[in-house]
This record gives C-alpha cells, structure tokens and sequence, in this order.
C-alpha cells in the first residue's frame, strides 16, 4: 500500500506540472491544421516553413516534458527521444525549404510513423499509471495511419495533402486536449486523496 501511495504522488506531480504542456501542444496543433485548412492556396514554401516551425515547437514542448518528468518517471527517456525528433525534423524542414513537395511529403510521413510510434509506446507503458492513456494511444495511433496513408499515396494532388495535413493535426491536436484535461482532472483527484 505504501509503494501504491508513493506511486500516486510522483504521478499526480507529474501529471500537475505537466497536463497544462499537453494543452499547449493540442492547441498548437489545431490552430496549426486550421491555419491550413483555411489557405489551401499556400505555396509550397509557407507550407515548409510552416511545417517546420510546428514540428520544432512541438519537439521542443516533448523535450521540455521529458526533463520535466526524468525524476519521476522511469520511461521519460521515450518522451525526450519524440522531442529530439521532432526538433531535428523542424530543424531540418526550416535550412532546407527549397525541398519538392514528394520530399516534404516523406519528412511529415517519417516523422509522423515515429512520433506515433514513440506516443504508442508511452501510452503502453503509462496504463497502469494514469487514466486516458488510450487517448495518447489513439493519437499515437492517427500519426502512424497518416504517415503510412502520406507514403502510399505520394502521386495526390497538392490541396489533398494540404487538407489531411490539416485534418491530422486538428484530430491529433483535439485528442491531446481532450487528454490534457484528463490528466488534470487525474491530478486533482491524486492530490485530494493526499489531502484526506
């Protein structure tokens, strides 16, 4: 029962620092998709530069996590190797712009497959610890499906990249809200237990 108690203290430490970086990332998301959504008529280069500075945000926000969690979470080290990720393909996408569209296409598919993946793997690891892991599964989940939809379906039109683009990240970004608040409502709980 103590190992229990002492659990529930570094989850609910984790979950109250943090829940709130979530947040932000589902929100940078969907105004990223909606942004998208809404100027189809983007060239290809605001598109890159666009890619790149969400990819380097949101790596930089899973960075900030994972050093925010390494002392109370074993597996923190999955959320840092996602942020790395995603700040060397923002990285990347922002010195080198002038790629072609089948290019970039591979560099979100790529990066999409592995940040899923790595979002599998932690909620995996993560469901016996919090509540709502299956929902950084399923966003974990919708990454993997849209890399692979982005590799088999390289020849699509410009437009139709440009709007699953955005449905992507609006569906990922909502998903990651939806968690956020969860884990905030999980923390409170944690800590109103304490409190008794």
């Amino acid at each position: 029962m103590a190992i229990e108690n002492v659990l529930n203290e570094r989850i609910s430490t984790v979950l109250s620092r943090s829940w709130w970086l979530l947040l932000l990332k589902g929100i940078i998301a969907i105004l990223f998709g909606i942004l998208t959504y809404f100027q189809p008529g983007l060239s290809l280069a605001t598109l890159v530069l666009l890619f790149g500075a969400f990819a380097l945000a949101d790596g930089a926000i899973g960075v900030w996590q994972a050093l925010g969690a390494r002392k109370d979470r074993e597996n923190w080290w999955v959320l840092l190797l996602g942020g790395l990720l995603g700040i060397g393909v923002g990285v990347l996408t922002l010195f080198h712009p002038g790629v072609t569209a089948l290019a970039l296409l591979f560099y979100i598919a790529i990066w999409a497959v592995a940040t899923g993946v790595l979002e599998i793997v932690a909620a995996i690891r993560l469901r016996k610890e919090i509540e709502g892991e299956w929902l950084l599964g399923l966003a974990g989940l919708a990454s993997v499906a849209f890399g692979v939809l982005l590799v088999l379906q390289p020849a699509a039109g410009a437009l139709a990249v440009l709007w699953l683009i955005a449905a992507y990240a609006i569906v990922f970004g909502a998903l990651l809200v939806v968690l956020a608040f969860r884990a905030r409502g999980f923390a409170r709980r944690l800590e109103g237990r304490r409190a008794v």
